[in-house]
């Protein structure tokens, strides 16, 4: 939870410099541990469980443990490292490069970047930046449509993944992960026209996964009032609306055919966050991801925010509801400014930051609804960032704060800062200033309608040159590897469920929670109001991708067996008979790319010493085939989007 007036500007001031402990206990997680991971060490649902063994497969002998870890190593070591030539710490663990300096070691500063930082622009303005940049286009065209944007493009850094190979590159930037599907559909309909159908999600069905989600996860489409009258009840069953928003969410990222929207949804989630665990909002929090974020993900940016001001899950999340005439609290006017719109230390200063206050005192809560005060608003003039007012009544204000609202979030630094924000999340960890200037172009052009500014990312030739240049986060690669192995929501027949009360797929979707919890990137869940960073460096851990690797082989085996998994010899219909082309089938299939022979070669070894591309197996992989397959989900390319 965000910090009380009082010690707010410590914990601003701490978190800039090296991090931060916040009130609750929840503390910054080192270098050593699995990125900017935060936790309750006295919790065991919000704590950070014991790491998995690497070597924690049963079914091993000494020797085969020991020759199998090599050649994990040999297969995974620098996954992340490829992006930056080297620029990651993890390459360290691995015993491949060298150790770099921190993120925020003292060298040169691209002069193009814009004057502020965000903690996506810190953490990439230091040795790991520096080499991102080398590999990121530095400039580009836009083209008609993105077919032919992708036909033009040129990818000019280094990298393992297939350079002339847009469907690829499409589906795994704008989906939580390829699956059959995905590749097939956009085959069908093309590159433009996949596109278009996913910028209207309406037009496209439901999955089974989604309607057992909205069917089962029973506190979603709760009202307040609902929650509230049937809290109770619903304490006595272990149900919680608070956990079940974050599995909900889990699901749709999981199961959803409407990707790119899920993905608008999570990027919201990040840009416009509001904490799912802060108290009081355990009744609230579920409709501000309907009636704010998921309502407006593929809308207009000034609604949402509009919308968000108006909502008692951000008010009571930065204290606006505590903020009146006569004692003003700057939580909410300051994330307003600096994390929501304009972006930090971005054309405002300390006195915009208290007019902002002073306009927006009045908006509270009551019964866990928004609600104006006029009694408690300030009337007087103000000014911020350009914006002024006469703000002569009380009754009058909260038609002033709308006004500011719209100002703001149309205001050329929020242009700029949302754009950068988005080519970050979908492009490159350090975008290039030619793409970020037409994207924000297009926002401001377009009254902040983000499909008009997606559409003006994938009509340049910047998206499709930019190859390699992003690689999953803890959360985005678990969904990638689910997605892959086409996880089935429904439980297998003859599982019994050990828990009465909510179905067995809750059940796993609690599971898969926890598991993202370890690693510190579950849906909504940092305390805090910045959001998860979004640039890998953020992430970089040792821990945390032997511990991604462990839960690969646990997903490959169907560990989770509250949902249906494909047993691993059945991925492929008809295997072929030899070791090389079977595995050629599988890396196809799994994570769209054919190998390289040194790779080939270093899984072939887990399948055994002597097996060679040559060698006869069976649809086991003669009882290799969930360490084959494990060994695939460990490669740089399904690390990388």
């Amino acid at each position: 939870m965000p910090r009380r007036r009082g010690d707010y500007d410590s914990y601003r001031d701490s978190y800039y410099e090296s991090g931060y402990e916040d009130q609750t206990g929840y503390m910054r997680a080192d270098r050593g541990g699995s990125g900017p991971h935060f936790y309750d060490p006295g919790s065991v649902s919000r704590g950070r469980g014991p790491l998995p063994d690497i070597d924690d497969d049963a079914d091993y002998d000494e020797p085969s443990n020991w020759r199998r870890r090599t050649a994990m190593i040999a297969i995974g070591g620098g996954a992340a490292a490829l992006i930056g030539g080297g620029a990651y710490a993890v390459t360290q663990f691995f015993g491949e490069g060298t150790r770099t300096e921190p993120a925020d070691a003292e060298v040169p500063v691209d002069t193009a970047a814009p004057a502020y930082v965000d903690q996506n622009q810190s953490l990439m303005n230091g040795q790991a930046g520096l080499g991102v940049r080398k590999n990121t286009p530095t400039t580009g065209t836009t083209f008609g449509t993105p077919a032919d944007a992708a036909k033009n493009a040129v990818v000019v850094g280094n990298t393992v993944l297939p350079k002339k190979d847009p469907v690829r590159h499409l589906a795994s930037r704008l989906t939580f992960g390829p699956n059959t599907k995905t590749i097939n559909d956009i085959n069908k309909l093309g590159i433009n026209g996949w596109i278009a159908k996913q910028l209207k999600p309406e037009t496209i069905p439901l999955t089974r996964g989604e309607q057992k989600a909205d069917a089962e996860l029973v506190t979603w489409n709760m009202t307040y009032e609902q929650l509230k009258a049937q809290q109770g009840d619903l304490d006595k069953k272990g149900i919680k609306a608070d956990n079940q928003n974050v599995q909900y969410a889990i699901a749709k990222q999981l199961f959803s055919d409407r990707q790119l929207f899920e993905m608008m949804v999570d990027f919201f989630g990040d840009y416009l966050h509001v904490s799912a665990f802060h108290d009081g909002n355990e009744l609230v929090r579920a409709a501000f991801e309907r009636d704010v974020i998921r309502k407006h993900a593929l809308g207009n940016y000034v609604d949402m925010f509009i919308a968000a001001n108006s909502h008692p899950a951000l008010l009571r999340y930065l204290d606006q509801q505590a903020s009146t005439k006569d004692q003003i609290n700057e939580n909410l006017a300051r994330e307003n400014l600096e994390l929501y719109t304009v972006g930090a230390f971005n054309g405002y200063n300390e006195t915009d930051v208290r007019q902002a206050a002073m306009l927006q005192t009045g908006r509270s809560i009551r019964d866990g609804k928004y609600v104006y005060r006029p009694e408690q608003h300030y009337v007087g003039p103000v000014k911020i960032m350009g914006f002024s007012h006469a703000n002569p009544t009380a009754e009058g204000g909260e038609a002033v704060q709308e006004a500011y609202f719209r100002y703001i979030a149309l205001h050329p630094n929020t242009a700029r800062y949302m754009a950068q924000n988005l080519a970050t999340r979908f492009v490159s960890d350090t975008p290039p200033k030619t793409l970020v200037d037409a994207m924000a172009k297009t926002y401001i052009d377009k009254k902040s309608n983000i499909p008009a500014v997606l559409m003006t990312m994938l009509t340049r030739t910047e998206f499709w040159a930019s190859v390699g240049q992003k690689v999953r986060r803890p959360g985005e690669y678990l969904t990638a590897t689910y997605r892959a192995l086409e996880i089935n929501p429904e439980a297998p027949a003859g599982f019994t469920s050990p828990n009465t009360n909510v179905s067995p797929m809750v059940q796993g979707l609690a599971d898969v929670m926890r598991k993202l919890e370890e690693y510190g990137h579950a849906p909504m869940e940092l305390p805090t109001p910045n959001g998860y960073p979004d640039v890998y460096v953020a992430w970089t851990s040792a821990g945390t991708m032997v511990n991604q690797w462990n839960d690969a082989y646990n997903a490959v085996v169907g560990g989770r067996k509250q949902f249906t998994w494909q047993k691993p010899e059945t991925l492929i219909a008809a295997p072929p008979a030899t070791a090389g082309a079977y595995l050629d089938a599988l890396s196809k299939k799994l994570i769209n790319v054919t190998l390289d022979t040194a790779r080939k070669t270093a899984i072939l070894k887990i399948a055994g010493p002597n097996v060679t591309a040559g060698t006869p197996v069976d649809a086991t992989f003669n009882g290799a085939i969930a360490a084959v397959v494990r060994a695939l989900f460990a490669t740089p390319h399904h690390h990388l989007r």
